[in-house]
C-alpha cells in the first residue's frame, strides 16, 4: 500500500468522525430551512463521496470497511426521499450505538474483551483482578451503548426535532464522557497504576494512593 493512500486515510477518518459528531445538527437545520427530500440528496452525496475517496488503493478488506457505513445508511436515505418521511434520517445515531454495542458485546465471547485490548495498550501485566475488572467495564458499556440506542429511537418516534438533536448530538456524548471519566477514576482508585500526567498525578493526591508504575 502506497504512502499517499495511508496518509489519506488519516484526514478522511477525521472528516467522517465530524459527520457522524455533526449528523444531529445538520438534520436539524436541513429540516427546520429545507425539505426532507433536500436534505436526503445532500447527505447521499456526502456519504457517496466519502465512501469513493475511501476506496482507491485499498485491500479488498478495506473496501468492505469502507462500503460498510453505506449500505447501512443508503437505503435509509432512499426510503426518506421516496415517502417524503424523515424518521428514516433520524436512524444513524441508533445504527452507531447498535454496531458499538455489537462489537462490545461480541469481543465478550472471544478470548479478550474489548476493555482489555485497551488496558492492554498501556499495561502489559495485568493482574486476574484488572482483566476481571476489565470484562466487566465491557459489559457495562454494552449497558449504555443499549440504552443510549432505545433512547434515540424513542425521542425519533415520539419526541419533537429538537429533543432528538439535543441528545443525540450533545446529551449521550456528554453521558458518553461522564461514563468514561467515571470509570477512569473508579479504575484510578481500585488500582492505582498512576502515571506522571497532571490528571494522574491529582487523582493520586486526592485519592491518597502511593499508586503503582503503569
Amino acid at each position: 500500500m502506497s504512502r499517499g493512500v495511508i496518509t489519506m486515510r488519516v484526514p478522511l477518518a477525521i472528516l467522517g468522525t465530524l459527520f457522524a459528531l455533526a449528523y444531529p445538527a445538520a438534520v436539524y437545520f436541513g429540516l427546520t430551512h429545507f425539505g426532507t427530500r433536500q436534505l436526503t440528496l445532500v447527505l447521499t452525496a456526502l456519504v457517496v463521496t466519502g465512501a469513493v475517496l475511501k476506496l482507491p488503493g485499498g485491500s479488498r478488506q478495506h473496501a468492505a470497511s469502507a462500503l460498510k457505513g453505506p449500505a447501512l445508511l443508503l437505503p435509509l436515505f432512499a426510503l426518506s426521499f421516496a415517502l417524503n418521511d424523515a424518521r428514516f434520517l433520524f436512524a444513524m445515531p441508533v445504527l452507531i450505538s447498535l454496531v458499538l454495542l455489537g462489537s462490545f458485546a461480541a469481543s465478550l465471547r472471544a478470548q479478550m474483551p474489548i476493555v482489555e485490548r485497551f488496558a492492554r495498550m498501556q499495561v502489559d501485566d495485568l493482574s486476574a483482578e484488572e482483566v476481571r475488572y476489565c470484562r466487566s467495564v465491557t459489559v457495562v458499556w454494552c449497558g449504555f451503548f443499549c440504552c443510549n440506542a432505545t433512547i434515540a429511537t424513542l425521542l425519533a418516534w415520539l419526541a419533537p426535532l429538537s429533543w432528538w438533536a439535543a441528545y443525540t448530538g450533545l446529551l449521550a456524548y456528554v453521558l458518553m464522557g461522564l461514563l468514561g471519566a467515571t470509570e477512569y477514576v473508579v479504575r484510578k482508585s481500585r488500582f492505582g497504576r498512576f502515571g506522571t500526567g497532571p490528571i494522574d498525578r491529582l487523582l493520586q493526591a486526592l485519592l491518597g494512593r502511593g499508586g503503582v508504575a503503569p
